[in-house]
């Protein structure tokens, strides 16, 4: 995924599922200067991480 897809993500209003590594995951934030998403886990929202949005996979 690009950081730009990974901004629209996070703005739009319907849930799309994303996931990382396998996981499916909630983008926070997207840095779009660094290539980089703050995500955690939809299984435990206080895991929170920064990895490179070409990590994130949209389904």
């Amino acid at each position: 995924m690009d950081a730009q897809r990974a901004q629209e993500i996070t703005m739009d209003q319907e849930m799309i599922e994303v996931t990382c590594n396998g996981e499916k995951i909630y983008i926070e934030h997207v840095d779009q200067n660094h290539g980089l998403a703050t995500i955690h886990p939809l299984s435990n929202p206080e895991e929170k991480k920064s990895v490179s949005v070409e990590e994130l996979i949209e389904h």
